[in-house]
C-alpha cells in the first residue's frame, strides 16, 4: 500500500467512526501521500520543498485535518497532526469533555455508541440514530434501537459540583461501561 516511505500513522476518533490517517513522506523526492482508512486522499509525487502542510477532510462532517511536516536537523523530520484547527492531544482532550463513547456487543455484532453531549446527537457506527428524548423525575432519557434492542442514555445530575451531568448507556435495562476512546 504505503511502501517503505511510512513516517507517521494516527488514530483519530471521531461521532462516526475511528479513523486511520497514515501518511507516507519521500525525504529524497518530496513525495506525500495521505490515506485515510486505507484510501489514497492526497498524492504529490515530485515536490522541491520537503516541509510544509497537506490539508484534507475526516469522516462523514468533513472534519479539518492537517498534517505539518517540519525539519528538526539534518536530513530528519517532524510530523504532526491537526483536528478541526487543534493539535491530536488538544483534540482527543476536547471531545473526551463534548463526548461519551461506549462499545458494546449485542449478539455477534459490535456496537461503537457515541452521544454528542453539546447537541444530544447520538452515533451508531457511524450513523447518526433516531432518537427520542423526554424529561424524567432525576434529568433526560435519550432512547433509540440498536440492533433491534431498546437502548437509552440518561442524563442525570452527579450529585457533585465538580462532576456535573452524569451519562450513562442502558441497553435492554442494562448498564453499559463507557469506553476511554
Amino acid at each position: 500500500m504505503l511502501g517503505g516511505d511510512v513516517v507517521a500513522v494516527w488514530e483519530v476518533a471521531l461521532s462516526d467512526g475511528v479513523y486511520r490517517i497514515e501518511f507516507a513522506h519521500g525525504t529524497t523526492t518530496g513525495k506525500r501521500i495521505v490515506f485515510v482508512n486505507g484510501k489514497e486522499v492526497i498524492r504529490k509525487d515530485w515536490m522541491f520543498k520537503l516541509v510544509g502542510k497537506e490539508t484534507f477532510m475526516v469522516g462523514g462532517a468533513n472534519t479539518k485535518a492537517t498534517i505539518n511536516i517540519e525539519a528538526v536537523s539534518g536530513f530528519a523530520y517532524e510530523y504532526s497532526l491537526n483536528i478541526a484547527g487543534k493539535s491530536l492531544q488538544k483534540f482527543i482532550d476536547n471531545r473526551a469533555k463534548t463526548t461519551k463513547t461506549w462499545l458494546l456487543k449485542v449478539g455477534e455484532e459490535d456496537y461503537r455508541v457515541v452521544l454528542e453531549k453539546d447537541t444530544m446527537d447520538v452515533w451508531c457506527n457511524g450513523q447518526k440514530m433516531e432518537t427520542t428524548g423526554e424529561f424524567v423525575d432525576d434529568g433526560t432519557e435519550t432512547h433509540f434501537m440498536v440492533g433491534g434492542h431498546e437502548c437509552c442514555i440518561k442524563a442525570a445530575s452527579g450529585g457533585q459540583k465538580k462532576s456535573g451531568i452524569v451519562h450513562y448507556l442502558l441497553l435492554d435495562g442494562e448498564r453499559v461501561t463507557a469506553s476511554t476512546q
